[in-house]
This record gives structure tokens, sequence and C-alpha cells, in this order.
């Protein structure tokens, strides 16, 4: 089929794109948000997500297979871009040249499960983190990711990192972490990590009946506001010099203490 061509770099369409892409408020407003590469995009079709307009290069549709039909079926409109477009609107190194403007989810209402497990995030700012701990809190079976300030999850380098956690997984997004970690302590146990030595050793705890554990900024660590809403603060024993873990380290290793 024929579709419409973008050859144009300052085209509308094309920098309303890289907008989405680079502003988080941009994002918000307009209730969108972009994401790039085949695999990515066909997993956000499937996930629920609306495809409001597909950009493609003509190499991406002749080498785009099953996973293209997918993005095909559920793209409201499809343009084909040249090549110098598909560089303007590319996020990464190597393009795949499969680009994607989709509505984001309905927000999730926060809905704690007695005996679920759940990942705390307190201002979680680099996007590679974000995208790795719900990678691995999908993965591991975590009930859902409660998200009180930081990185968009909407970011693409977030996404990315991901590879498509984010929009399957529950994710709750609360504007006051405090009040929200006070509300889960009331349905299950609440757990701050801190690198501190004399808290007690998440080895050692038992969350057979239950737990929200929460991860703190990259380097400040959980919020004394947050700190004192949780229950209980536990720490990851560590026998080097390192003060502390990758807030993406630190959470795989939670993850694995709280679910296995």
């Amino acid at each position: 089929m024929a579709y419409p061509v973008i050859q144009s770099r300052t085209n509308a369409k094309i920098k309303d794109g890289c907008r989405l892409t680079a502003s988080a408020k941009y994002r918000r407003e307009q209730g969108l948000f972009t994401l790039e590469g085949l695999r990515l995009c066909a997993d956000a079709a499937q996930s629920g997500c609306q495809v409001q307009t597909l950009f493609l290069t003509a190499d991406a549709e002749e080498k785009g297979g099953e996973r293209l039909k997918i993005l095909l079926k559920n793209a409201q409109k499809i343009y084909m871009v040249t090549e110098e477009v598909a560089e303007k609107l590319s996020d990464t190194v190597s393009s795949q040249g499969v680009f994607a403007i989709l509505q984001m989810l309905p927000e999730t209402a926060l809905a704690i499960q007695k005996g679920g497990k759940y990942v705390v995030l307190d201002t979680v700012q680099n996007p590679q983190n974000l995208g790795a701990i719900a990678r691995t809190a999908e993965a591991f079976g975590v009930n859902g990711l409660i998200v009180g300030g930081g990185c968009d999850r909407y970011n693409p380098k977030a996404l990315r990192a991901s590879m498509g956690s984010l929009l399957r997984l529950p994710v709750f997004e609360t504007e006051d972490l405090a009040a929200t970690v006070r509300e889960i302590g009331k349905i299950v146990p609440t757990f701050a990590t801190v690198p501190d030595c004399t808290a007690e050793s998440i080895c050692a705890q038992d969350f057979s009946g239950g737990a929200a554990a929460i991860i703190g900024n990259e380097g400040n660590g959980v919020r004394e506001a947050v700190l004192s809403a949780a229950q209980k603060r536990v720490t990851i024993p560590m026998r080097g010099n390192a003060e502390s873990l990758n807030a993406a380290a630190a959470a795989t290793v939670t993850v694995w203490e709280m679910m296995k």
C-alpha cells in the first residue's frame, strides 16, 4: 500500500514527534509519547497503547515482517519517511527506521493486594535505572510499581531500558509518596532500603506475607519523609569498600530477596 511520504526534516509532524521525545511536560500535556524500534512499537500496540501515528522508512517496511503487520493494523495514520527524516526522529545510535506516536495508557489506581509484592521508587532520576528496575520487577513477578517523582515513565530511554515492561507492568504514580507508603503499609509491610550497616539485613526479612520495598534516589537515597512513613529500614550487606549500590542493582537484589 502507498502511504504519504514526508521528505522534510522541518515537517510539522516530524517536529512534533521530536518535541514529544524531548519533553516530559509536552508528553503530559498531549497525553502522547514516542517509541522507536520495531519490537518496542509492536509490543506497545499489543499492550493496549493506541498507535496514533506511525513513521516508516522504505527499508523498514521491506524488512518488517509479522511485527510490522501488527503496527500497520493498529496505526491510525501511517507515513513513509526518508532516511534523513528518520535521522531527525531517531533517539538512538542505530535506527531501525520505525517510529510511533502513541497515546498514554489510562492512569492506574493504587490497588494493593494482601500478600502482594511491590517496588516503590522514590525520585529515581536516571531513565536507564527506571527502565532496568521495571524490567527486573516484571521478570520476577512483582505485582506493581509505585513511582514517586523522578524520571518520567514515558521517557524514551526508560522505555527502551525496560524492554516494554513499563507498559505491561501496573504502574501507579503519586505526588505524595510518604502518604502513599503509609496507605500501602495498612495492607502489606513496607521496607525502606538504606546504605546503613545498623539497619536490619534484607536477607533476614520474611516477605512471605507480602511487601513493598522502597528504592531511593541515586544520589540521596530514600527521602526522610518517606523513611519515616516506612515500617522498617533494611540494608543489603556488602563486603567490599563501596558505600552503596547503583539504584538498579540495589533494586535487583531487593526484588530477588523479596520474591525468592
